[in-house]
This record gives structure tokens, C-alpha cells and sequence, in this order.
């Protein structure tokens, strides 16, 4: 059975907050299968309502008086009994229902059950909920299986990944058959990708085709909900998507209008690409005009690189044959869009907000990471050269910037040289988005002459 962090995360929640759960991203990413789990693992009796499959469930909540009411509705339409304080009620695609978030304040006030909740859309249909319920639901973003969890998940143990840390936190090379068998970890990851029906499809079956069935499934889902949910701008959205591996092979990577229509106009597609995002089912990475913090102020939103939410989805949808190619470790492939792909998606799981830089001057850098003020610049370079990077020299010896230190993300080991710091690709799995930790605590002096 495949293990996620999400397991504890909701295990967590749980034991410490008497508050509702909501779990929000993509299709397909584990989030009904994890509340089913916790259920069953915690022997609660799980009462489950599917919006999307049960549309008439919405009457549960409609016109409404009062919670006892909704609580009576409930145990009618589920003809089951609802257990004092060993029950989990999961209500799932609430972007169907949007009413129920207003609800579950007063649910969780009376206090009788538990309560969870589920939604692949809500990013495209929170403008619909009337007010959400600060401080009676907390909300965990859900994500594909990131590579450390795909790692355990295809029988890397726990000892190896531990040697690996240490090398991370040291700096120091990691044993030449873990890394070879790590590299060859990551090049199954960019194929299989983190959904976990496709990771459950190769482990059960070592097949790649049946994983790209999989695949090709959820795509499909993914195409499904353009033509249902934006009447308006579906074929805007659709071509965006449907573009968007070619756009990620071209050179420079970045996202090119002019590509779906010689008179496209950021401004009649620009729906499209806030529609994507909001679904879960793109990554924009945005250009920054300069690599200094807060990057926020520096960023150009209609320029921006437009990433697959899962590197397999991306793999599947190249040419037949990538595939064996990858796998069999052939040299003379592209790897840059793929890597690069796998490299976003892990920061946006590890918490990092997506940016680039690229300047006509200095040139193009391929992520930067924003940790408590900090800027940390980070290269892919998935062939044998990764030691000429024109445009990170360059940024890293203008002294006005201030960067202190580099990552070069390769498919070599460890390596440290002044302020560059060169990385196997496997150890992104330990780049993680830090909070604060410094004190936030001021007491205003004020002059005697106020008091």
C-alpha cells in the first residue's frame, strides 16, 4: 500500500483540532482514498457524500432552519446511523455543493461527529461559497506523490533515504550505488509521474503501458472538466492545454501566444491560464524582473513558463518511444523540459512559490527559492556540461544582488565549488519552503508625555 505524508498530516489534524479537514487539488490525487484510509485505520464509522454523484444530496442543506435540521436531513438520506463521536462525515466535490462550507461551522460547533471534506475544482468554484469558516476548518493542499514518497513507494528503504539526507545536510557525495540507483529511481519517477493510480499501476504490474493507460484516463477527466465547467472560454482553455508539452520542449521554455494564434492577445486567454491553475492542473512559473526578495514585487505576470501538475501526465503525452529512451538511459535525449517539469512540481508540494529570472543582459535562470528573505537560485541541467551556466555566473557575480549561495540540480553527485553547490536531482526531495523562525514579538515604546 502506498504511503503518503498526507496520511499524517490528516492524522495530525485530527488528534490536535476538534475543526473540519478540507482537501483541495487536482482529480486524481489521492485525496478521497486518504479520508477513506484514515477511517478505516482509526475504525470510524464513515458516513461518505458525493455531490458530483449525488446531486440531490445538496437538498440536505437547502432552506434549512437550523444545524439539528441538516443533522435530521443527513441521517435521513444516508439511511444509516450516525454514531455519537465515532463518526467521520466525508463530503466530497463540495465544489458541487459550495453551501456546505457555510454549514460546517455550525456542525462542528454542535459537535456530534467529525467531519471532512474533498474538492478537485474548489480553486475554479470558491467564488460561489458565501464565506469560508475561519478557524473551524483547516485545509491541506494535496499534490501528486512527490519523489521521496515515489521512492519509498517502488522499495527504496528508509536506511538509504536516511544516507541521503545526511549527504544533503553535509554536503557530502552519496555512496555510488545509491546514487546510480537513485538516478534510476528518478528516471522511472519522470515517466510514472507522482498520480496514484499510475504509481499503483507499476508496482502492480511493472507495465508501462499499463501506467500510461492510466495516464491518458486522467488526461482525459482533465479534458472532460474544460468542456463542462467554462462554457465561455473552453476552447481557449483547451488550447492552452493542449499546447502546452510542445511549449515546454521549445527552447527557452517559456509560454509563446503566438503559438496558439498568430493573433493571440494575452488578455483574451488570460481566463484560460487563471482557469488551469485554479483546477490544479498547471504550474505557471513567473518571470521576476530582478532575483531579490520579496520576489512578489519584482513579478511580470504575462511572462511565465506553464508547467504539467504531474511530470508523467507530461511524459505521456510526448512522442512514442520516450518511454524506452528514457529508461534505457539514452544520452542524446532532451531531457530539459521533463526535468524541469519534475522540478517544479516538487517545489510547489515542498511549499515554494513558482519563479524564474531571465533577463536580455544576464540570461535565464531556471527557478529561484525564497526562504525567510533569503534567495537561493537553482539550475536543471540534465546533460554532461552542467558546470557552464552563463546566466547563474552572472547573477551570482553581480554584488548588488547579494546571493550568497547556488544550486545546480545534475545527474552527477555531490560537488561543492565556492558559492556553487552541485546536486544529484533526487536530493530536490529535501528542499523544502522554511517558515520563519525568528521572533515576531515588539512592544511599542511609547514617550511618558502619552501615558
Amino acid at each position: 500500500m502506498i504511503q503518503r505524508k498526507l496520511d499524517k498530516l490528516i492524522a495530525n489534524h485530527y488528534d490536535n483540532s476538534r475543526s473540519a479537514l478540507l482537501l483541495k487539488g487536482a482529480r486524481q490525487v489521492g485525496k478521497t482514498f486518504a479520508i477513506r484510509r484514515y477511517a478505516e485505520e482509526k475504525s470510524l464509522k464513515l458516513v461518505e457524500i458525493n455531490f458530483f454523484q449525488e446531486p440531490s444530496a445538496k437538498s440536505i442543506f437547502e432552506g434549512a432552519k437550523d444545524v439539528k435540521e441538516v443533522l435530521l436531513r443527513l441521517s435521513a438520506y444516508t439511511h444509516e446511523e450516525l454514531v455519537l463521536g465515532k463518526t467521520l462525515v466525508f463530503f466530497d466535490e463540495v465544489q458541487k455543493a459550495p453551501e456546505i462550507v457555510t454549514w460546517i461551522k455550525f456542525l462542528v460547533d454542535e459537535g456530534s461527529y467529525r467531519y471532512a471534506l474533498s474538492g478537485s475544482l474548489l480553486g475554479v468554484e470558491i467564488k460561489n461559497i458565501k464565506s469560508v469558516p475561519v478557524g473551524y476548518m483547516d485545509v491541506i493542499d494535496v499534490y501528486p506523490l512527490d519523489l521521496e514518497e515515489f521512492s519509498r513507494a517502488v522499495g527504496i528503504s528508509e536506511k538509504v533515504l536516511e544516507h541521503i539526507r545526511q549527504a544533503w545536510n553535509d554536503k557530502t557525495e552519496v555512496d555510488k550505488v545509491v546514487h546510480e540507483t537513485m538516478m534510476r529511481v528518478v528516471s522511472l519517477y519522470l515517466l510514472v509521474g507522482g498520480m496514484p493510480a499510475a504509481v499503483q499501476a507499476y508496482i502492480d504490474t511493472n507495465n508501462m503501458q499499463a501506467v500510461q493507460q492510466k495516464q491518458k484516463e486522467i488526461l482525459e477527466l482533465y479534458r472532460w472538466d474544460i468542456s463542462q465547467y467554462d462554457s465561455d472560454n473552453k476552447l481557449y482553455i483547451n488550447d492552452i492545454f493542449e499546447v502546452l508539452p510542445s511549449e515546454l520542449n521549445a527552447k527557452n521554455k517559456r509560454f509563446v501566444l503566438k503559438n496558439l494564434n498568430e493573433h493571440s492577445r494575452f488578455s483574451r486567454y488570460e481566463n484560460g491560464f487563471v482557469w488551469l491553475k485554479d483546477a490544479g492542473v498547471t504550474l505557471p512559473t513567473y518571470n521576476v524582473s530582478a532575483p531579490t526578495v520579496p520576489l512578489k514585487l519584482e513579478e511580470q505576470r504575462n511572462l511565465f513558463k506553464l508547467f504539467q501538475n504531474d511530470v508523467g501526465l507530461l511524459a505521456v503525452q510526448y512522442a512514442d518511444g520516450t518511454a524506452l529512451r528514457i529508461l534505457s538511459g539514452e544520452t542524446n535525449l532532451n531531457f530539459g523540459a521533463i526535468f524541469e517539469n519534475l522540478v517544479a512540481q516538487e517545489l510547489k508540494a515542498h511549499g515554494y512559490n513558482l519563479y524564474y529570472f531571465n533577463s536580455k543582459k544576464q540570461g535565464e535562470v531556471d527557478f529561484l527559492l525564497e526562504n525567510d528573505m533569503h534567495l537561493i537560485p537553482l539550475e536543471v541541467k540534465s546533460g554532461k556540461d552542467y558546470e557552464r551556466h552563463r546566466a547563474l555566473s552572472n547573477i551570482m557575480d553581480y554584488e548588488p544582488y547579494g546571493l550568497t549561495k547556488a544550486y545546480v540540480l545534475t545527474t552527477d553527485n555531490v560537488k561543492m565549488s565556492g558559492k556553487l553547490c552541485y546536486l544529484p536531482i533526487y536530493m530536490l526531495m529535501f528542499m523544502c519552503k522554511k517558515c520563519s523562525s525568528s521572533s515576531m514579538i515588539y512592544k511599542l515604546d511609547l514617550p511618558k508625555m502619552l501615558d
